[in-house]
């Protein structure tokens, strides 16, 4: 019996030291916290615009967007159509926070506003003034129609008469 004790004692300490050396391949990656995000307000004049960061996210304004908070400014890039686009730069400014203040990211304008311009109408289009082409001219008589003739044995007589 004292056998089948050690037999099943020594099993356990082998199945014991299998998961415990699953444990020493832990990774400490787990301990290392998310890459902060930063919540940005999108609004625009008219409201209604496509608003889209440089970064991905995007909304129809008025909006918020939850973005990772980036090292390098970004920009925000809005459109409505009838309307000029416009982009406005964004700053990410980094709080590094001490013993009684965790850190913080913010960015620079919050909320991101546009002031959308309406775009130009299109310039109306001209149609290209071509004379027009003459008609061909009828044949022109050879002589003076019968009525515009004085007959012969008129009683008006031709005023041209002896001139020609």
């Amino acid at each position: 019996m004292h056998r089948v004790i050690a037999i099943a004692l020594a099993g356990a300490s082998l199945l014991g030291a299998t998961s415990l050396g699953g444990c020493s391949s832990m990774s400490w990656d787990m301990f290392k916290s998310a890459p902060p995000t930063v919540q940005v307000r999108l609004e625009s004049n008219p409201p209604g615009a496509d608003a889209t960061t440089s970064l991905g996210s995007g909304c129809k304004t008025p909006c918020s967007v939850s973005v990772p908070a980036p090292d390098a400014p970004f920009t925000v890039a809005f459109a409505l159509p009838k309307y000029q686009p416009a982009s406005v730069p964004v700053n990410v400014i980094r709080n590094p926070g001490d013993f009684t203040t965790p850190a913080s990211v913010t960015t620079d304008p919050n909320p991101v506003f546009a002031e959308l311009q309406p775009a130009a109408p299109p310039k109306p289009v001209r149609k290209l003034h071509r004379p027009k082409k003459p008609k061909p001219a009828a044949a022109a008589p050879a002589a003076a129609p019968a009525e515009m003739a004085p007959a012969a044995g008129s009683p008006f007589p031709d005023p041209n008469a002896g001139k020609r």
